[in-house]
Order: C-alpha cells, then sequence, then structure tokens
C-alpha cells in the first residue's frame, strides 16, 4: 500500500511561525484549533493507498475534552498528561476518514 504526503515547507514553517504566537497570545487555549489545523493540513496534502485523507473533527470538538484533560493533568501534577496525549491521538484518528 503506498501512502504519500505532499504539503509544502513553507506550509511547515508557516505553522511553526504562527502557532507558537496564538497559543501564548491565548493562554494556550486555542489549542484545539491549532491541533485541528494542522491535522487537516496533513490529512489534505496525504494519500493511502491511492485515497485521500479527511480529517472530520473540530476545535469545539475537541476543546470540552481538552479542557477537562488539562484540568486533570493540573490536579495529578502532570501525571495525567501521558493519557492526555494519548487521548488526543485517539480523538484525532477517530476523526480521519478515507474518501474516495
Amino acid at each position: 500500500m503506498e501512502s504519500k504526503f505532499s504539503g509544502k515547507v513553507l506550509s511547515i514553517f508557516l505553522f511553526c511561525l504562527w502557532a507558537p504566537i496564538l497559543l501564548s497570545v491565548t493562554l494556550f487555549l486555542a489549542t484545539p484549533f491549532v491541533i485541528c489545523t494542522v491535522i487537516r493540513w496533513i490529512c489534505s496534502n496525504s494519500t493511502i493507498g491511492g485515497k485521500n485523507l479527511k480529517f472530520n473533527g473540530t476545535a469545539m470538538g475537541l476543546f470540552g475534552r481538552w479542557i477537562l484533560w488539562f484540568l486533570l493533568s493540573i490536579v495529578t501534577f502532570g501525571i495525567y498528561g501521558f493519557w492526555a496525549i494519548r487521548n488526543v491521538i485517539k480523538w484525532v484518528v477517530e476523526n480521519i476518514e478515507t474518501v474516495n
């Protein structure tokens, strides 16, 4: 099964430029938006087995979960952070589908 990624370096550079600025200005409240934007871009530039990928997740769909996981991480002095990362990855994968 052949996989391809056609993203451009300039786009990656721009993500690396604006994402930290946006996260800093919003005190990380924009994290779900940044995650969704980056994953949507990755999927729109990727094919697996000749099929395009589509990301259906929304920032609002992730926001409530992200706040809960963030608060749990604070309460547990960062220990829950490992599960939070896993949960974000799981949520992302569950919101990706193939089209064509």
